[in-house]
């Protein structure tokens, strides 16, 4: 837990935390002792991002308008409507995103975007 914590820059204890919840939830075993440690129970390739997070925090769900109001007994307003619509859209990201995925990620530094948006311009030669 303490080489996981460093390396993400996050206290130790809310790591700790973090990797018992993981190992609860089947995700990671966990080992105690002075050779002991947290590995991963699912490979790598089969672990998606989603069960991840759905083991620590599961993802906000809308079911009703939770402004509790009358005209909007019985479904979502347009407002909650869309942002059902965004769960939906993160749920299926992180489904279809695995560990190993994650892994073979190129890290793409805060605020540089991933595509050359406009275009620059070509230079002739």
């Amino acid at each position: 837990a303490q080489v996981i914590a460093e390396a993400a820059v996050v206290p130790e204890g809310y790591m700790s935390k973090v990797l018992n919840t993981l190992a609860r939830s089947g995700i990671v075993t966990s080992q105690r002792g002075p050779s002991g440690g947290f590995s991963l129970a699912i490979a790598p390739d089969t672990l998606t991002m989603l069960q991840v997070v759905e083991a620590v925090e599961p993802l906000p769900r809308i079911k009703s308008c939770p402004l509790e109001l009358s005209e909007h007994k019985g479904g979502l307003c347009p407002l909650h409507a869309v942002l059902a619509e965004l769960v939906d859209g993160v749920e299926a990201r992180l489904t279809g995103t695995t560990i190993a995925d994650l892994l073979h990620e190129q890290i793409v530094p805060l605020g540089t975007p991933r595509c050359d948006f406009p275009p620059s311009p070509k230079k002739d030669n």
